[in-house]
């Protein structure tokens, strides 16, 4: 009988004061809760004692301050869980009997998680499977329902990045599991709060990679660290787009840890909005709003000469069409006008020279203008001259 009680090599040691209080107070969970405290040899981390008796925090608060009342512990001394609990780094190495143990044992919900962790893996869990999921369970004291999310999140992550049926390893699960504990993700509230926060996430990313020139492919990891840091510090996505152009223009290309440091400045003045930026960054590119003083850009002397000599000629050409038996009064072009010539019936004088297209390529001469010696044709005159006494002059066709 003594055998199946005491467990050789694990006997805890209670002095008969310390079962008299016990036992006058009548107390059931203050007895427990101090055979917890012997079990971890004095330390009380109120996380980790709800976890392992299965109790709410409120109920191992009650049975803390019994046994504060008996004089069986001291408040003083009590131990908060911190915000990044000081585990040990590696975790114990867990025997086949201590899992064979806790599956035995009908109080425990661990059964129960390794049936739905088997179905949603679509395996049977090895002995090192089982040790490692017992290490999120035990080590970590993660309650049974935050590694079910925790599975349930690996396993959308390993889909999403590589397609439907790919199922993570439990060594990939282990490892984000340690991450959630590190972020304080070990209730069901917080976990379900972080699931949303990176559902909301990858949306954001996959709207945030086109403003950056990134199309055809998912972020890697160094890239979404920088997405979602820009996402916590509460930018707009066309604030980011506005950062991505100031990086473009300044170094040539895309560079995250310039873009990085244009949105950490602009956190740092409190703008976060495309309004805001332009409102308030003293550093943004300035564009003078006067004309430069110098000569007129390149090419912009042989686009006028185009434009004038090709309304010039046009007009011309349409008023020909027009009045083919030039009985409408003559029309002087802007480019191209002549009197009738020298010593014709209506002259009166000496015609007006033809601004030719080589004329004006001695302003500006354009390498893919042929250079012409040609003027214009001389004036042509209709079987009957216009009423007016002056003739059509034809302009050479434009190269």
């Amino acid at each position: 009988m003594a055998g199946k009680l005491l467990y050789p090599g694990a006997i805890l040691s209670l002095s008969a004061d310390c079962a008299d209080r016990l036992c006058s107070a009548g107390n059931g969970d203050a007895a427990l809760l101090y055979l917890h405290l012997l079990r971890r040899a004095g330390e009380f981390d109120p996380r980790r004692a709800a976890h392992l008796l299965h109790w709410s925090p409120d109920r191992v608060e009650e049975a803390f301050e019994a046994l504060v009342k008996l004089g069986l512990a001291d408040r003083s001394e009590k131990v908060s869980p911190p915000a990044a609990p000081q585990e040990p780094e590696e975790p114990p190495e867990y025997t086949a009997a201590d899992l064979t143990r806790e599956l035995e044992d009908g109080s425990s919900p661990f059964p129960g998680l390794v049936g739905e962790v088997q179905r949603r893996l679509g395996k049977i869990l090895s002995t090192s499977d089982l040790k490692m999921l017992y290490t999120l369970y035990d080590f970590l004291s993660l309650p049974a329902e935050v590694i079910l999310l925790l599975v349930n999140y690996c396993v959308e992550e390993m889909e999403h990045k590589y397609g439907p049926g790919r199922k993570p390893r439990l060594s990939q699960i282990r490892k984000e599991g340690f991450v959630w504990r590190r972020l304080g993700v070990d209730t069901f509230e917080a976990a379900d709060a972080y699931l949303r926060k990176q559902a909301t996430l990858r949306t954001r990313t996959a709207a945030v990679l086109p403003l950056l020139g990134i199309t055809g492919r998912a972020p890697v990891e160094a890239e979404r660290k920088y997405i979602a840091a820009w996402l916590d510090m509460g930018f707009e996505d066309g604030a980011i787009r506005l950062a991505y152009e100031r990086t473009v223009l300044q170094k040539g290309n895309m560079n995250w840890p310039y873009l990085n440091s244009i949105l950490k400045s602009w956190h740092q003045k409190g703008l976060h909005t495309v309004a805001q930026v332009q409102a308030g960054d003293s550093d943004r590119p300035r564009v003078s709003s006067a004309p430069p003083a110098h000569a007129t850009p390149p090419g912009e002397a042989d686009r006028r000469v185009r434009e004038d000599l090709g309304s010039g000629c046009g007009n011309h050409l349409r008023q020909q069409s027009d009045d083919p038996k030039g009985v409408k009064s003559w029309h002087t072009t802007p480019m191209c006008s002549a009197g009738p010539p020298s010593g014709s019936p209506r002259s009166g004088g000496s015609g007006r020279r033809c601004r030719t297209a080589a004329g004006l390529r001695s302003i500006k001469s354009s390498p893919r203008w042929p250079r012409s010696t040609s003027s214009c044709a001389a004036p042509s005159w209709t079987s009957s001259p216009p009423p007016s006494g002056r003739a059509t002059t034809r302009c050479p066709p434009l190269g």
